[in-house]
């Protein structure tokens, strides 16, 4: 029989806090639902923020008089696999480089320059964070929201001991969401109708399968080099891709793209959801690092823009300053509002290929300044 009493007590103990968690949580699930949002993370990330908000939720570990303590689901989940290894994030990894071709990027290996332009904004956050007076650490991790990759974003934050892991996943998530909105609002801060309606001749050129093959494993190894610290990332994403280019295991392939992907996607999302306890995420710094957030997006596009425009001063093959922004990994959005701008401009302008190029190279990119990021803050504890 249900007791009322206990219910009773239970409502009354919902502090305000929890409250705004439950309107997070709701407004969470709406974005997913009704606007199609990252619906595969914003969904059970909104879910998770209502269940860990519950009083005395089944879900986060509890102790009990006579019975001890009794493990919750979400908090085991999350200390096993985020907490602990960083497993679900990296693991995550090898679904998205099985989803990726780096064809146009290796047919026009120039667009690598734009990936490694648009990750400026990352610093130039974790500067402007810092400056703010949040701890090194905790700038770094709201830095990397800039990569515009939810997966590394968690992974750098949760390692570096951010204390607001949950507001930074997000923002994350939540502006990878809003690039159609974001991107041509600061694109259009730094061109004129001339540059976004600049055509660039593609000719498509073949890709050899030893080079398809090989440029996972070279890519790697120099990261390893270059940056230690981002093996795990680069080396898993790089893992995925040569599953899907080496030819004989097209099978595991597909199966690291959708079964694999998905159910990681769908239990990072509601693991995520233990770092959105009301105490920790209720607070004003929430609302900075939102801000901040957007702040890293806009430079991200900004600083590729005008990279690009330099670039263009001492080239004779001209490149579309739009496709400088195409380079954060907010892959394949940002090369589809490459695409709508340049049409808007001319509607004969066809973007689409070369913004794709530089977009995977942001992926890449992304990751490596992930590791960068890593290897330089873990080294300051």
């Amino acid at each position: 029989m249900l007791d009322m009493s206990f219910l009773w007590q239970s409502a009354l103990s919902v502090t305000w806090q929890q409250l705004v968690m439950y309107a997070v949580g709701g407004i969470l699930i709406y974005l997913a639902v009704e606007k199609g949002f990252e619906p595969a993370l914003l969904m059970p990330m909104g879910f998770g923020a209502i269940l860990v908000n519950l009083p005395l939720s089944g879900v986060i570990n509890q102790f009990s008089q006579g019975v001890g303590e009794t493990h919750g689901i979400i908090q085991w989940l999350f200390e096993t696999g985020i907490e602990a290894s960083e497993a679900m994030p990296i693991l995550l990894f090898i679904g998205i480089g099985a989803m990726i071709d780096f064809g146009p990027l290796l047919a026009n290996p120039k667009l690598f320059l734009c990936g490694a332009a648009a990750q400026a904004g990352i610093f130039l956050t974790i500067i402007i964070a810092a400056a703010l007076g949040f701890d090194l650490k905790d700038a770094a991790s709201i830095g990397i929201i800039g990569a515009a990759d939810g997966p590394t974003s968690i992974l750098v934050s949760q390692v570096l001991h951010s204390n607001y892991v949950g507001a930074i996943a997000v923002a994350a998530y939540s502006y990878m969401a809003l690039v159609p909105i974001i991107q041509p609002f600061a694109i259009k801060l730094v061109t004129t109708q001339k540059d976004r309606a600049m055509r660039m001749p593609y000719t498509a050129q073949s890709v050899s399968r030893r080079t398809r093959i090989l440029f996972p494993i070279v890519v790697s190894v120099v990261a390893g080099f270059v940056a230690p610290a981002s093996v795990a990332l680069v080396g898993f994403l790089m893992f995925g891709n040569l599953i899907r280019e080496c030819g004989v295991l097209s099978s595991l392939s597909q199966t690291a793209q959708n079964e694999l992907a998905n159910l990681i996607t769908l239990l990072l999302g509601i693991t995520i959801a233990f770092s959105m306890r009301a105490d920790q995420f209720v607070r004003p710094e929430t609302l900075m690092i939102m801000c901040l957030g957007l702040v890293a997006f806009v430079l991200d596009s900004v600083v590729g823009v005008l990279f690009v425009k330099v670039l263009n001063l001492f080239t004779k093959s001209k490149i579309n300053p739009m496709i400088g922004a195409a380079g954060i990994s907010a892959f394949p959005m940002s090369s589809r509002v490459i695409e709508k701008l340049g049409q808007q401009a001319d509607p004969q302008n066809h973007l689409l290929m070369h913004a794709v190029a530089a977009n995977v190279s942001g992926q890449i990119a992304s990751v490596v300044a992930g590791g960068v990021v890593l290897q330089y803050f873990t080294n300051l504890g």
